[in-house]
This record gives C-alpha cells, structure tokens and sequence, in this order.
C-alpha cells in the first residue's frame, strides 16, 4: 500500500539565499520606493504603511538580521536530515509559479504535471543582469550549476488527476513543462529550490509537481478550496497501487512581502491543531503578494490531516527589512505520524 510517511513546509524567499546586511537592505530599498505593498486586504506605499504601523527599526540591525539568518539556515539544516531520515521513494510538491512557466495564456488553480521528466536548466548571464536588484544573488540558489534532467513520476502524476477529477476537481495537467518566460521548459524555483537546498543538486528522488496558482488574478483557489484539494490528493496518493513512501512538500510562504506575525501565528496553530475550519476560511484579503503562498501550505495541511500526519516541529524567524514592516517571514515545519 502507498503510504504518505511525512511532510515538510518550507519558505523559498530570496533572503534565504542571499546573506545580510547587503542583500536584504538592498531589496529595503526597492520596498520604500514601491506604491503597492499589500497588507490585510489593504494596499499601501512605503510611507503609508510605515504611518500605519508600529516602527520595526530594532528588528533591522544587523545583529538581528544575522541571527535571523543564522537560524534559517539551521533550520533548513535540520529539515535537510529529517528528509533524509524518511527514505521516501517521491515527493509531492506543491508550489506557485510566479510567471515562470504559465504566462496569461493559460492559468489554472491547481495543475499537476505527468510527464517522464523536467528541465532544472541555471540562469544565463543576461537573464541574471536583468533582475531587480539583490535577487541574482538569491537565484543561484534555485538552480544548478548545469543543466539537469530531474525524474518525475508519471503514473502517480496521472493516477492524482484522474482521482481528484473523480472527487469534483477539474485539475490541469501537464505533460510537458510549458517553454516559460526563459524559453527553456525549466521548472519554476519553488520546486528548483527544495533540490538545491534540501535534497543536493545531484539527487534522483522523483518529483510530482503541483501548481497552485495563488498568485494572479482573477482565478486563484480559496482557502477552502486549497484544503479540500490537499484531502482529495491525499486520498488519490493513499489509493495509488504499489508500496511507495510518499513525502509531500508545501513550499513557499509564509507571510511577505509585508510581515504578519499575527498572521503567521494564527496560521501555525490552525496547522498544529488540525483546525479545518480555520485553514478553509482564510480571507483572500490576507493571502495576498507572496502571502498568497499560504494557498500552498493549506493544502498540505490537508494532505496530513486526510492521512493522519501531525505537526512534529515548527522553526519560525520573522526576517525584517525595513522600518515599515516589509520582509519575508520564513518559515520550516514537519509533519508525522505520531502515536
């Protein structure tokens, strides 16, 4: 029998790959000139949000900053092992693409790709060049260093379609990595950075990857709908023929660019209590920007709750980048069977 052995949910944010103080002030200054940072269902300039909330400056020196950094990277540390220690024949990963593979063409809420394998493919110089300041350094942490083909799996890919079309989804599917904004079939970084950073770039632990569209408008998936997918693909993988060990993966998260501990703090604990009412029900207002990856988490949090597993760990560093507030909350959790 497949069985889904654990999860793990990790953020992805460009601060995670590129160090304090200069990377991440350097994206502070692309915050304080932005008109658009989204807050609470809100959006905002710089100097509006700074005026509506309380001063962060004690939360951007760079002593804080390092010791955010330091404790990330134990964190990711720690869930490298814990991957490890699994022994998983495939992970399920579920992720956004910001663009990088699915233009305006063609957007669904949620997508599985069923193919045999996918392009990892690095970053040219010029693609590189034509990045927002401080987010080269960060992308070479997504990709390899040449051109790799990672395994997929395409009957347990097509065995999740074909067993969430039946439980009510009309879920995408996907043969072939479309050519993206790069033009190279590769698969976006919220999958490229779970290999990179947790697994080594030499690995051959095939993927499925999922994609959630929680980013653009006008059809990202609600909380609730998140979750009942998440269930439904439990099911689909629990029904797999065979005896595979299956881990799943949420990656991205949690809230940025503008930080919401209470957010955050709500959000865990719904997690670490099973609570289905509460991850069904976050308002489209409070996953907006990158926050909108907590669609991500959401639907892992049904995967463990259709199949059992609990939260086992939780690492949690709210990393700031200016006064107003605006960074990436990073965080790490594990999900397993426990008695």
């Amino acid at each position: 029998m497949t069985e889904i052995v654990a999860g793990f949910g990790t953020s992805h944010g460009p601060q995670l790959k590129a160090a304090p103080p200069e990377a991440w002030e350097t994206r502070g200054v692309a915050d304080r000139r932005s008109k658009g940072l989204k807050f609470r269902g809100g959006t905002y300039s710089f100097e509006e949000l700074k005026a509506l909330r309380e001063d962060f400056s004690a939360e951007i020196t760079h002593d804080v900053m390092q010791r955010r950094w330091d404790s990330c990277q134990a964190s990711m540390d720690s869930l490298s092992r814990f991957i490890a220690d699994q022994d998983v024949d495939v992970l399920v990963i579920i992720s956004s693409d910001h663009k990088e593979t699915y233009g305006d063409e063609w957007l669904a809420p949620f997508s599985v790709f069923w193919g045999d394998e996918v392009a990892h493919v690095p970053y040219t110089r010029a693609q590189l060049d034509e990045m927002a300041p401080g987010l080269a350094e960060a992308a070479m942490g997504d990709v390899p260093d040449r051109t790799v083909m990672r395994p997929t799996h395409r009957a347990l890919g097509k065995h999740i379609i074909q067993s969430t079309q039946a439980d009510d989804f009309d879920t995408g599917a996907t043969e072939i990595i479309p050519a993206g904004r790069y033009e190279n079939h590769t698969i976006p970084h919220g999958f490229g950075f779970i290999y990179q950073r947790f697994l080594g770039q030499e690995s051959t632990i095939p993927m499925v990857p999922i994609f959630i569209n929680t980013f653009w408008e006008p059809n990202p998936p609600s909380a609730k709908r998140c979750y009942d997918f998440g269930r439904a693909v439990g099911r689909a993988i629990q029904s797999f023929p065979g005896d595979l060990r299956v881990g799943v993966v949420a990656s991205g998260g949690l809230s940025h660019f503008v930080i919401d501990e209470k957010l955050d703090s709500e959000f865990i604990q719904a997690m670490k209590d099973h609570d289905a009412e509460y991850l069904s029900s976050v308002p489209a207002g409070e996953m907006m920007s990158g926050a909108s990856e907590l669609r991500n988490w959401i639907a892992v949090a049904g995967i463990a709750d259709e199949v059992g597993l609990s939260v086992t760990n939780v690492d949690y560093e709210p990393c700031y980048r200016t006064e107003a507030g605006t960074g990436n909350a990073m965080g790490f959790l594990t999900w397993e069977r426990t008695p």
